[in-house]
This record gives C-alpha cells, sequence and structure tokens, in this order.
C-alpha cells in the first residue's frame, strides 16, 4: 500500500524550495519529518517576477492573507500582460491578454462573435482589449481587486520581489517547524535498487530521509547528477535560452500599473514589471541570433540606460522538461525539473502544481506507488507541454520582419501537432470552437486565452468586407469600462489599503 513518507530531505532553497517546504509542512506537517538543505552561496535566480492567478490560491491554501506577504516582499496586483510590437499588422500591433472572470461573460461573447466573423473576412474590430474589464482596468489604473463582495472569485495575479517571497516563505517554514541545514550537498547516497538513501553535506552528519526533493535548480544534483533522468528539450520550438535583467527606480508619486509588459524586441522580448520599490526590467534572447553584451546595449538603449551605473545580470536558461518529475523516491520541482521561459509567467504556477499534486497522489492509499507515479508524471508532462504549445503559439503568430530571429521563429520553428492543428483550424475559417474541446485534454489555457492570441495578433485575412451584422466593438468597451470604473479601485488606493492594514 501507498502511504506517505515519513521523512523528507528537500535540497536547494529558492522559491521552489520554500514553496514545496511551506505546502508539505501546511498538508502534512504533523504526520512528516521535513528538512531542507541549502548552500549559503547559491542565491534565488529570480528572473521571474510576475505570476499567474494560481499564486493567489497558493497563499489562501496557506491561509496567508495579502496584507501579511505582499507589504514583505514589495509586491503589486497584476490584471494581465501586454504584448506590444510582436504583430505589424495594422490596428493589432498591440494587445493585452487579460486574467478572465465572470464579469467578462457578456462582452467576451460578443468578442468571440467578431473573432468569428473576422475570420471569415468581415471587417469587424476584433482586437481582444476592447472586450475584457481588465484592459479597462489598466486604462484607468485601477486594481484588479474588487471593492464590493461579489458572488464569484475575480482571478489576478501579482508583481513581487522573488528574493524577498523566497525569504518570507523560508521564514514561515521556520516558524512550522522545518530542520533548516546550512551546507553543501557533497555526495549521494543510493540503495542497490536505485532510491536514495541519504546526502553528505561536508563535514556535518549526512542526511537519510524517506523521501527527497530536488529543488537545486538547473544544477539538479539529485535528478541529474545521481539518478541520470532524461530531459525533454524544447529548444527546436523555443529559441530562447538566455536573459539580462536590469531594476530601475520607480517614480513614487506616479501610478503603478496593474500590468506586466512584454515588449517584442529585436531578438527576443523584454518585460517590464511594477513593485513598489521599483521596476524590473530585462530582456529574455537566443544567444544564437545575438550576443549576451549586445542584448545588454540593446536593453539599455530601450530604457534610456546606455551611461547609467546600473549593473545587469546575466543568466542562462535550459527550456524543456524532465520525462519523469518523479522517479523512484524522488520528486523534481521548480528549475531541476523544468523551465519555459518567462513569457507568461507561469514558473510558480508549475511549482504549485508539482508539489500540490504530489500531495494528493497519497489521497487514495489503495492504489500502487508504481501506478501512481506512471499518472503522476503523465499529468505533468500534458501540463508543461500545454504551456509550451501556448507559448510557443505567441512566436508562430507573430508577423515582424525587422531580424533573421522573428523569421525563424515563425518559420523554422518546429510547431507541435496541437498547436498546429489549431492554426490550421482558425486559418482555414474552420470550427475554432470544436478544434478547442477535442484538445481540451491537452490544454492547458483556455478558450478566452486562445481566442485572445489570435485575434491579438490580428491573423486575419487581409481582404475584408463591412459586415451589417457585426455587434459594435464600442458597446462592449463602454460596458467594460463602466464596470471597471464601478467595482475596483485605483491600484495605488489598493495597496494603501493592503500595506496599511
Amino acid at each position: 500500500m501507498k502511504k506517505k513518507p515519513r521523512s523528507i530531505v528537500i535540497v536547494g532553497g529558492g522559491t521552489a524550495g520554500w514553496m514545496a517546504a511551506n505546502s508539505l509542512l501546511t498538508s502534512w506537517g504533523d504526520k512528516v519529518n521535513i528538512t531542507l538543505v541549502e548552500s549559503e552561496d547559491i542565491g534565488i535566480i529570480g528572473v521571474g517576477e510576475g505570476s499567474t492567478p494560481y499564486l493567489k490560491q497558493y497563499f489562501t491554501s496557506l491561509g496567508i492573507a495579502e496584507s501579511e506577504w505582499m507589504p514583505a516582499c514589495d509586491a503589486t496586483y497584476k490584471a494581465g500582460i501586454s504584448f506590444p510590437d510582436w504583430s505589424t499588422q495594422a490596428g493589432y500591433e498591440s494587445y493585452f491578454h487579460p486574467f478572465f472572470s465572470e464579469l467578462d461573460l457578456k462582452p467576451a461573447e460578443l468578442f468571440f462573435h467578431n473573432s468569428g466573423l473576422r475570420r471569415r473576412g468581415k471587417e469587424v474590430d476584433a482586437l481582444p482589449d476592447h472586450y475584457f474589464v481588465s484592459s479597462q482596468l489598466i486604462a484607468l489604473n485601477r486594481s484588479p481587486v474588487p471593492k464590493i463582495t461579489l458572488p464569484f472569485d475575480v482571478d489576478y495575479g501579482y508583481h513581487f520581489d522573488s528574493a524577498k517571497l523566497g525569504r518570507f516563505l523560508k521564514a514561515r517554514a521556520l516558524k512550522l517547524g522545518l530542520t533548516h541545514v546550512i551546507g553543501h550537498v557533497e555526495s549521494v547516497e543510493t540503495s542497490i535498487s536505485g532510491h536514495i538513501t541519504s546526502v553528505n553535506i561536508g563535514s556535518q552528519p549526512s542526511r537519510s530521509a524517506d523521501f527527497f526533493i530536488d529543488c537545486s535548480g538547473f544544477a539538479g544534483l539529485l535528478v541529474n547528477k545521481t539518478l541520470g533522468l532524461t530531459f525533454n528539450s524544447y529548444k527546436e520550438s523555443l529559441f530562447n535560452d538566455a536573459a539580462v535583467a536590469m531594476p530601475t527606480p520607480l517614480d513614487l508619486g506616479g501610478e503603478i500599473p496593474a500590468q506586466t509588459v512584454s515588449r517584442a524586441l529585436t531578438n527576443g522580448w523584454s518585460w517590464k514589471i511594477p513593485l513598489t520599490s521599483r521596476w524590473g526590467n530585462g530582456y529574455v534572447f537566443s544567444s544564437d541570433f545575438i550576443s549576451p553584451d549586445n542584448a545588454e546595449t540593446e536593453l539599455r538603449a530601450q530604457l534610456g540606460l546606455l551611461d547609467a551605473d546600473i549593473e545587469a545580470r546575466h543568466l542562462k536558461m535550459r527550456i524543456g522538461r524532465l520525462n519523469e518529475h518523479w522517479h523512484k523516491n524522488c520528486l523534481a520541482v521548480g528549475l531541476s525539473q523544468g523551465f519555459i521561459e518567462p513569457l507568461e509567467a507561469t514558473a510558480l504556477m508549475l511549482i504549485q502544481f508539482t508539489i500540490e499534486r504530489f500531495i494528493s497522489s497519497f489521497d487514495d492509499e489503495s492504489k500502487s506507488i508504481e501506478s501512481t507515479q506512471i499518472a503522476y508524471n503523465k499529468d505533468l508532462n500534458r501540463t508543461f507541454d500545454g504551456v509550451r504549445d501556448y507559448v510557443v503559439a505567441h512566436y508562430k503568430l507573430n508577423t515582424r520582419t525587422d531580424s533573421r530571429y522573428w523569421q525563424a521563429c515563425r518559420e523554422d520553428a518546429i510547431t507541435p501537432d496541437s498547436l498546429a492543428n489549431l492554426i490550421a483550424t482558425w486559418d482555414s475559417g474552420g470550427d475554432f470552437e470544436k478544434a478547442l474541446k477535442q484538445q481540451q485534454d491537452n490544454l492547458v489555457y483556455l478558450r478566452p486565452s486562445w481566442y485572445c492570441i489570435f485575434s491579438g495578433m490580428g491573423r486575419f485575412p487581409s481582404n475584408t468586407i463591412k459586415d451589417p451584422q457585426s455587434v459594435p466593438a464600442l458597446k462592449a468597451k463602454e460596458y467594460c469600462y463602466k464596470i471597471a470604473n464601478e467595482y475596483f479601485l485605483n491600484h495605488k488606493a489598493q495597496l494603501d489599503k493592503v500595506y496599511l492594514r
């Protein structure tokens, strides 16, 4: 029979390690002895400083209020992501990918309707910005947190300082009774069956356990160097493998937008993320098309900081996933299990899915550990591949012609079969709703997101004719504007409310 491990050693801190520790302590803390081993000379990578709405659920599951964690992490709210300069189609040079809620049901149906008409060559407005409340929140500098109680939940994400988030979660885990060991894992002991039995930490006593969690980042001390698990690279579909990051000061007297801006540059894209203390900026690029030095120069030029004495941080990324996230008595979490570039801020969501699904795998003790692991790995791989497909879509649908990089992303990158089917259906004017339903088991992103990316990029026939049956976009925009204006506070006012509570 499958039973929960009685002792767990987590190798590596960082956001992945501390998120895993907090989830395990909250769910199993009174039944499982949990130890976290981290090296003091390895910090948090911290490329991503944004989240999906799943982070809201994570803190709710831990019983942590926004007023407790947000001030500790310089956090702001996030209503979605804008994508300027990915498309060159007239009227569609930029679009906003919103977080969807029941407030959007009426205008969104008009959006889906007009997108269908535009696909069939009708001259109608199908820009997603005009049909979702979140885009009007940005226009009005509003927070995505309703100021009144609604009969349904409104999804939103956050921006945060990832290093401070790690320290916050670390402090909470220690209060919950975590055993914390500072030291570098020098070697790993395994049994004849290949299970990990202990980790050796320099001059300190070795740490043995029933189960081990690898949160050691791209190094993969347990899953790569000890167990030798196979890695499924996404390099043929996603070319970006590096990033350069730079913080810049925030004008404390100005507005703080509740959005991430992901702007296409010549050989990749830049992010701009607002915290309460600073802007987070960076450039994600492919080293096959631009050198790190030239990428830094381009980022500095975009920020107006060519001569500024602000240090830039360079990072390498390994894009892809393990084929087995849970192997024998070891689970990979975070960068050790895989990474999809931070375009849609999915890193923490994947960490959360990995650890929460692992915990719930022990709810049914009648199933064997072998069958549980097979189902678990299949589920995680489906999730990673589903996120990959949506991220790849950004590059396949781009229409830029100013560099070889963008042409290669569009023409040379391998298109996963599931994405290729959606593109073919959309372009042919086929039944897109049916295509989405047929692939729903493999799609992580839902219907509104797929419509937003195809329509937002202006993926429509070039020759259009006027159609009297089209729904005026102005009505939908006015509806969304009214909802945003009536139901939501100014973003800074909402932050003040949370920070001063």
